[in-house]
């Protein structure tokens, strides 16, 4: 139980306690901190340097209510308004779901076969915050990005964090999938698209229960969107390009198939730093 503290006004430090003691599981401390930077508005370095301040009542009752809102179930990231992801800082908004540390092996298989000093022309398929996009345009700044998303909304936090990361080489293009890309080639095609099945009851658990079930789930197998992406984007890479997936730790075996059936060799399933299945990938077979 939180203690009262509308008579008696606490301490930086005891409130951080506090909250510390109300929030659940490892990083419980490190959330409470975070949270008390936001409310009151301060760095890391100031809440330790006035640990023994006083709280104003106004912060407090900040703080208090953005913490029962965390133990109630609600991302981090979307209280506090944004999130790292690779070299970047993303606005997250619940138009968009919450870049993860595992979609790093995607970007790092897509930087991989993309060579710097080179001028590739890059899709981000489901574009979300814009994290793939983005994080593949900063590190590839001759490339040509295109990031899509069928959400208006979603893609309006895109081109917000494309200013807000001064990332200028990636253009923004609404529509379904591969629809925005008819007539174009390109040498890659990144994505990670929704993979949980309809009904799993994980999407009534945590954190899933607050972001898009649009960008979460995907048919009753979960396969629905990476069917349309493996069919499809033979038709817009170029020879020789590449097509990346992310996928749930279960569905290696079934995105292999579904690349082969359309195609593509060299295909290959890459595993997250827990030893997962995470992202499989396949090339298009050279003219």
């Amino acid at each position: 139980m939180m203690p009262d503290f509308r008579s008696d006004p606490p301490t930086v430090s005891a409130l951080v306690r506090a909250g510390a003691a109300r929030l659940c599981g490892d990083a419980a401390r490190r959330e409470a901190e975070l949270l008390a930077e936001f409310a009151l508005g301060v760095d890391r370095a100031w809440l330790f340097a006035h640990a023994d301040d006083a709280v104003k009542p106004e912060e407090c009752a900040r703080y208090l209510a953005l913490l029962a809102r965390r133990a109630g179930g609600e991302p981090l990231a979307y209280l506090l308004g944004h999130v790292g992801f690779w070299t970047l800082d993303l606005e997250v908004t619940p138009d968009t779901l919450i870049p993860r540390p595992e979609t790093e092996l995607l970007v790092d298989a897509a930087l991989a076969r993309l060579p710097e000093g080179t001028a590739p022309r890059v899709a981000d398929l489901g574009t979300g915050s814009g994290a793939i996009a983005l994080a593949l345009a900063s590190e590839r700044p001759l490339a040509r990005v295109l990031a899509t998303d069928a959400s208006a909304a979603a893609l309006d936090v895109a081109r917000r964090n494309a200013a807000r990361n001064e990332v200028g080489n990636v253009a923004f293009r609404r529509g379904d999938w591969l629809a925005p890309l008819a007539g174009e080639r390109f040498d890659l095609i990144a994505s990670n698209p929704p993979y949980v099945a309809l009904g799993d009851p994980h999407l009534a658990q945590g954190d899933l229960r607050f972001e898009p079930e649009t960008a979460l789930a995907s048919g009753a197998d979960g396969l629905d969107a990476l069917r349309t992406l493996a069919r499809g984007a033979p038709g817009h890479l170029a020879p020789g390009g590449w097509l990346l997936l992310e996928h749930g730790l279960d569905q290696g075996e079934a995105v292999r198939g579904l690349l082969r059936d359309a195609g593509f060799h060299r295909i290959e399933t890459l595993r997250d730093l827990e030893g997962r299945e995470r992202v499989t990938l396949g090339c298009r077979a050279p003219a």
